[in-house]
């Protein structure tokens, strides 16, 4: 009777998993917003090289992808002297300028667009955007963070906090954007890999403004960059941030603003959505479609800082390592592709230490073993 009574429990709760699940279907609310809109990324600055818009479409609500390269632009550049520049495609939806294009401050650039078949054949048009110029950043600088202390006060794991220092004599560029490059050396814990030292890389993907526009100096001091808490390994050996400095139209400024806030509030269905953000780039065949993005004109002013490791308490990314120890004579399968050496001890009687992650063995899964040009090591 007990068994049966088991049997009749558990066919009753593989009816109710059945059965939930054949209700479970994606709930794709309806919206007013269009659901193929024109995104538009991209910047001209003052700065010899290659400069890249990117272009893409918004993909309906619902869709795992939230956009679509757009290829088969024609895009170029105008200037207000008369100058046209052709853009080239170099990956799909990516339209770059010749290598010898350089913006010159003092000029007006308007960008162009275009779009194949796929996109109504319509043209898009920037309104002229002046290329102002920007104020060299005074200094760069950190402090250190205190985390975590002991009973006795000392400290246990630290962080660190970026500053930037820039004024503008002239009181003239009044709103500002930061954006940064950071890499960092890392080493693997292990001597006998093969790729034991790299170096990697990231991009910001903060938003950071400011606006002086109501204070009577043009003056910004101690401006936050960027905060690196002991979570990670880019403050264990050396590291580096290359900052961009941007001088903003008071209009830039403003989308900056919006998107900021759209970042914050995570976002929901009823928050600000993007299409609300006003964007200076129209459709001339239909004026009141939507259009996401800004085409960003400015002076560039950048400056670079090395901060050298010694932080406390930064975590341990290899703690897991260690998985298995063989003898030395043993065979071992899948060495090189499914299982790694980390430790080769020669003394008797010999082991081998192994690994099931390349990253243990390899530091090239993260990053590169080339030393950056610019790399200045610890002295």
């Amino acid at each position: 009777m007990i068994k049966v009574l088991q049997c009749l429990r558990i066919l009753i709760l593989f009816a109710l998993v059945v059965l939930f699940n054949s209700c479970i279907t994606q709930f794709v609310p309806e919206t007013t917003e269009d659901q193929n809109i024109l995104v538009v990324e991209g910047i001209i600055t003052d700065q010899p090289g290659p400069k890249t818009i990117k272009i893409s479409t918004t993909m309906p609500l619902g869709e795992r992808s939230s956009a679509k390269t757009l290829s088969g632009c024609n895009v170029t550049l105008s200037d207000d002297l008369g100058n046209n520049f052709n853009l080239s495609e170099t990956a799909s939806g990516s339209y770059t300028t010749n290598p010898t294009f350089q913006g010159v401050v003092g000029r007006s650039y308007t960008l162009h667009i275009k779009t194949n078949g796929s996109r109504h054949n319509r043209t898009y048009e920037s309104e002229p955007v002046l290329m102002r110029p920007v104020p060299p950043i005074d200094s760069l600088y950190y402090d250190k963070v205190v985390l975590t202390r002991s009973e006795d006060g000392y400290s246990l794991t630290e962080g660190c906090q970026i500053y930037l220092d820039t004024h503008d004599p002239d009181n003239s560029c009044r709103y500002y954007r930061w954006e940064y490059v950071e890499t960092w050396e890392f080493q693997l814990p292990y001597n006998y890999v093969q790729n034991r030292v790299c170096w990697t890389t990231a991009n910001s993907n903060l938003i950071t403004i400011k606006n002086t526009s109501s204070l009577s100096e043009d003056k910004i001091v101690r401006q936050p960059l960027n905060y690196i808490t002991n979570g990670t390994d880019r403050l264990k050996i050396r590291y580096s941030m290359l900052v961009n400095q941007y001088s903003l139209s008071e209009a830039e400024y403003a989308y900056w603003e919006k998107l900021e806030n759209v970042v914050e509030q995570v976002g929901g269905l009823f928050d600000i959505i993007p299409a609300s953000i006003p964007s200076n780039i129209r459709c001339i065949e239909k004026p009141e479609e939507n259009v996401l993005g800004f085409f960003s004109v400015s002076a560039l002013s950048s400056k670079r800082i090395f901060i050298p490791g010694g932080f406390k308490g930064i975590i341990d990314l290899y703690t897991d390592c260690e998985n298995l120890i063989v003898g030395g004579n043993d065979s071992i399968p899948g060495l090189g592709t499914t299982v790694w050496v980390i430790i080769n001890n020669t003394f008797p009687p010999p082991y081998k230490v192994l690994t099931y992650f390349k990253s243990c063995a390899d530091c090239t899964t993260r990053g590169t073993t080339t030393k950056p040009v610019f790399w200045q090591d610890d002295k």
